[in-house]
């Protein structure tokens, strides 16, 4: 019993330091950018800093604005690409998928979060762009757009990101709707309700906390994705109202610079992640503030 006991003893202290190297391991992040990224805010403005919308290290001008912009750009176009054919893709495999295809569809679809986001990358520049690129000619040619584009747009980048957080919506949707109990939608079914509108009236909404969880774990993958964008995205760092021309994203900014990037330049970039940093917070608040608001009604 006494070995027992300091075994269970033991184990606690593990996983109590575990637990505590993991909330370190934030706070270090924290701290460190936050102690390079704020001096550097100071230094420049911080409205200066967040409104500028020119970037230009040589001359010591550093306006983060159209990065900003461009991040927001990409994002949604890929919630817009990639949420509803994740959400529709987990209700076929949790409602509708014959047992005989489940398992090479289920294998598929992690096996799209496995690919190396370079992959992804070199995808979008050899298929992807040139089909934008001829999408573009055609519109210029209709008078619909003034300006055809090259291909590396806004419209590539959110196809591409698009793709890139389908695994993590289908796997998180489709584990809620599983959890759901099934008597909700025998119930359902029972009091005269077709199959579609138990699913979409009765299921989804049951399992609204994981569906939440998996758009905003999408979210955070396609604001914080650096290397495809940068193939595929232009890399320009201006504001632009066409999904056809190229923009530069806040990762993208900072790994493409960092590289060459010393004093006052280094410390904007460090303060370029600090505010990326504070997005993703905003996000996980809002949601979480969502949910617990979900949770009262």
């Amino acid at each position: 019993m006494k070995s027992k006991a300091w075994t269970e003893k033991f184990m606690q202290g593990v996983f109590f330091v575990a637990a505590c190297a993991s909330v370190l391991a934030v706070a270090l992040i924290c701290v460190f950018l936050f102690a390079n990224g704020i001096p550097a805010m100071k230094e420049i403005g911080f409205i200066k800093f967040l409104t500028g919308d020119v970037w230009r290290p040589s001359s010591e001008q550093f306006g983060i604005l159209s990065m900003i912009v461009g991040s927001l750009y990409v994002t949604a176009g890929a919630i817009i690409f990639g949420v509803p054919i994740g959400i529709l893709t987990s209700v076929f495999m949790a409602m509708y998928c014959p047992k005989r295809i489940y398992k090479p569809l289920k294998a598929a679809t992690e096996l799209l979060a496995g690919i190396p986001s370079v992959i992804y990358g070199f995808f979008g520049l050899v298929v992807v762009v040139p089909l934008v690129r001829d999408f573009g000619n055609v519109l210029y040619r209709a008078g619909i757009v003034e300006k055809a584009g090259d291909g590396n747009s806004i419209l590539t980048a959110s196809l591409i990101l698009g793709i890139m957080i389908l695994p993590t919506i289908i796997g998180t949707t489709e584990s809620a709707m599983r959890a759901v109990p099934s008597h909700y939608y025998q119930g359902s079914l029972a009091l005269g309700a077709t199959k579609e509108r138990s699913i979409f009236r009765v299921i989804i909404p049951a399992a609204k906390s994981g569906v939440v969880a998996g758009i905003v774990l999408g979210i955070g993958r396609a604001i914080g994705e650096t290397m495809a964008v940068i193939m595929i995205a232009g890399n320009q760092p201006r504001i632009t109202g066409s999904i056809l021309q190229g923009i530069r994203t806040l990762t993208g900014n900072i790994v493409i610079e960092m590289g060459y990037a010393t004093g006052l330049h280094r410390e904007a970039l460090i303060a370029t992640g600090v505010v990326l940093f504070v997005f993703i917070l905003i996000i996980n608040f809002s949601v979480a503030l969502l949910k617990r608001g979900a949770d009262h009604e």
